[in-house]
């Protein structure tokens, strides 16, 4: 098992990399979190989850430990693979991946490519009390409620901004202010979209 490889990046796209190492080049799923982290570096340590089947071997590789133990987490649960978890940490950040799975936010973890309603339920029912564990071994903020979130959302879409830049504004303003109104979300919201 690879718990890290560190190397020059050869090639970097948002769905995988190639990072070589003393001579070897080794292909790497990443997530677009990842991807992100890694534009314009030109070398890079990725954490390793080494996937084994009997047709492949993949190495899928992330930028911090904790999205890879969310990745681990993901696919821990029935019907969910090493790319539909991957493709889910793509489309959320793993802190809004977190809050989602932690609050029972349903329509956020559906609005992934390829998760319905019963998929989404099922990584709830399975790993909420694990993701609440590990929020706090990590000490993370377990978040209370979400409906200032869809409530300063709904308002956001409704003046007419897209609903994907506005969640990650609003979760923004919530990490750095956890007590906001609804009211502050949605006047801090308005100056940073």
């Amino acid at each position: 098992m690879y718990e890290f490889i560190s190397g020059k990046l050869t090639q970097t796209t948002p769905a995988y990399v190639i990072l070589e190492n003393r001579g070897i080049g080794y292909f790497i799923n990443i997530s677009l979190f990842t991807f992100e982290a890694l534009k314009d570096k030109q070398e890079a340590r990725l954490f390793i989850y080494e996937h084994i089947r009997e047709d492949a071997h993949a190495l899928y590789g992330f930028n911090e430990t904790r999205e890879r133990n969310l990745f681990e987490l993901l696919i821990s649960v029935s019907g969910i693979g090493a790319n539909t978890a991957r493709m889910m940490l793509s489309s959320l950040s793993p802190d809004e991946l977190h809050i989602a799975i932690s609050t029972e936010n349903v329509n956020q973890i559906k609005s992934v490519k390829g998760i319905g309603l019963k998929t989404a339920q099922r990584v709830i029912v399975e790993l909420k009390d694990k993701i609440g564990k590990a929020a706090e071994m990590q000490n993370l903020p377990i978040p209370e409620d979400n409906t200032k979130v869809e409530e300063a959302l709904s308002a956001l879409v409704m003046l007419g901004f897209s609903k994907a830049p506005s969640q990650k504004v609003i979760n923004k303003i919530l990490k750095e202010n956890p007590g906001s109104k609804v009211e502050e979300i949605i006047k801090y919201a308005l100056k940073m979209l």
